[in-house]
């Protein structure tokens, strides 16, 4: 199957490209959107990732990751002291996935959203249409491609 690109945003102040490149690596937990979800669950070890700061002053591409474990139960969903606490989730019949993703590189500057939005050819971007507000998103090939030039890294980084 071939690679696939994807686009997880976090704030900052949770969760920043500085404390991935600290940890190595983690588990993305906490998603509950149901479309996110599925997007998550069908992950493969190796896809690439665009790391996004969101709520942030700009949001944008600060660094690159790599899936490196495809979907497994998110344990916090039983978890009533977790803030990602479902109550509703049967642990016989989990609602909530994760997956971990491994540091790649920084960049040194923020690839921001409005430079995003000035690039003609990410016009059809999920993460640029209207309303779109998904914590996962799919990158596609050509995208990748393009935001990997303008930032200077190899495409094959991932």
């Amino acid at each position: 199957m071939a690679k696939r690109y994807w686009l997880m945003k976090t704030e900052p102040g949770d969760y920043s490209i500085s404390d991935l490149e600290r940890d190595k690596s983690i588990y993305w937990d906490g998603v509950r959107n149901y479309q996110a979800r599925n997007l998550m669950r069908s992950m493969k070890v190796g896809d690439g990732v665009l790391f996004y700061h969101s709520v942030a002053k700009p949001p944008g591409i600060v660094g690159v990751a790599r899936v490196c474990k495809e979907a497994y139960t998110d344990h916090t969903q039983f978890d009533p002291e977790d803030k990602h606490f479902d109550p509703k989730s049967d642990p016989d019949n989990p609602r909530w996935s994760m997956v971990d993703i491994e540091f790649v590189a920084a960049l040194e500057e923020i690839l921001s959203l409005p430079d995003l939005r000035e690039m003609a050819e990410l016009e059809g971007m999920a993460l640029l249409r209207r309303g779109q507000r998904l914590s996962v998103q799919p990158v596609t090939t050509a995208e990748w491609k393009i935001i990997c030039k303008k930032l200077g890294i190899k495409a094959a980084i991932v």
